[in-house]
């Protein structure tokens, strides 16, 4: 929110570990190679049984073969860690209403398993990968709020982890995200696979110059994300911990960097911005820049004396911004 606390946080983040489970899978790998890539400490494991060593060629990365089930395993790999991404799943949700237990021992045990390592390491947040499958039969466009009907045991044990990952955080009061990808897409992504990725499949097929079977009439359409679009929301809820009032700020300043928008653009955005910084957010704010309360008031004064804030029906409106 203020430049100068901005500045404090900004070098408290940047030494930031990141623990990455499924870190040989597809998403998990391109994960850590962002991270690596933006200067974090980057860890992780994986039982390899879908992902593969050949996806972690970033000799920064530290690896651990490690069960998410096992507690006991993954919880003295988990030390000195500020922020989990729990990606391990066994993605088989066709397989889930044959192979039930198979899957939401992986899927629900397994994610409890890690937010429980989390708890006991004191882990600062948790990024949940859930998937589209907590949805099932409801009616798109899907919507955070939307009351959902999962419709096999995949979908049901994804919806679960959520709802414990919930109540953990509310007991621990650790803080949490959940990120719910659709159909992600890009490189190392596995191509091995005869009943999954349709995407993977074809282009299987097509290197090994045999032709793509196409079901029905071939209008079918079916849409995808980029991996790209998925590790960079991911890190939005990663970085800028839970003080909304500065999350704003250092994401527009992040997509300044990335040359995604102008600063012309971001002053606008900010300009439609109005809000006031709840009392107990202040309080998190400055216990984790280690500032005291009175302090950062007096920062606040001196900022909005330079007329950097213009107070308006009773909430503060930034005027002008500089990056």
């Amino acid at each position: 929110m203020f430049c100068g606390l901005q500045l404090n946080l900004s070098l408290i983040v940047n030494s930031m570990h990141i623990f990455i489970t499924g870190i040989a899978g597809f998403l998990g790998a391109n994960l850590a190679d962002y991270y690596i890539s933006k200067g974090y400490e980057v860890s992780g494991c994986d039982n390899l049984v879908g992902g593969t060593l050949d996806n972690l060629d970033n000799k920064e990365i530290k690896f651990y073969k490690a069960n998410c089930e096992n507690l006991e395993e993954i919880k003295p790999i988990m030390k000195n860690v500020d922020v989990v991404i729990h990606a391990a799943a066994y993605p088989h949700e066709g397989l889930s209403s044959f192979s039930p237990f198979l899957i939401c021992k992986s899927n629900f045990i397994g994610s409890v398993s890690v937010f429980t390592a989390s708890v006991q390491n004191n882990v600062k947040r948790i990024v949940f990968c859930s998937s589209m499958a907590r949805y099932g039969d409801v009616n798109p466009p899907f919507t955070e709020d939307q009351k959902v009907s999962p419709v096999d045991p995949y979908g049901v044990s994804k919806l679960a982890a959520e709802d414990v990952l919930k109540i953990m955080s509310k007991t621990h009061g650790f803080e949490y995200n959940i990120a719910v990808p659709h159909n992600i897409i890009g490189p190392k992504q596995k191509y091995d696979d005869p009943f999954r990725n349709v995407v993977s499949i074809m282009t299987n097929l097509i290197l090994q110059d045999r032709r793509p079977i196409i079901y029905g009439d071939g209008k079918q359409t079916r849409n995808f994300s980029d991996i790209d679009d998925d590790f960079i929301s991911i890190h939005h809820w990663l970085k800028y911990y839970k003080f909304g009032f500065t999350r704003l700020f250092d994401n527009l300043s992040l997509e300044i960097r990335n040359k995604r928008i102008t600063r012309l653009k971001a002053l606008n955005i900010i300009k439609k911005e109005t809000f006031r910084p709840p009392l107990n957010d202040i309080k998190k704010f400055c216990k984790f820049v280690n500032i005291s309360i009175n302090e950062f008031f007096k920062i606040s004064e001196k900022f909005r004396n330079k007329d950097i804030w213009l107070k308006k029906n009773g909430k503060w409106k930034i005027k002008n911004f500089i990056v």
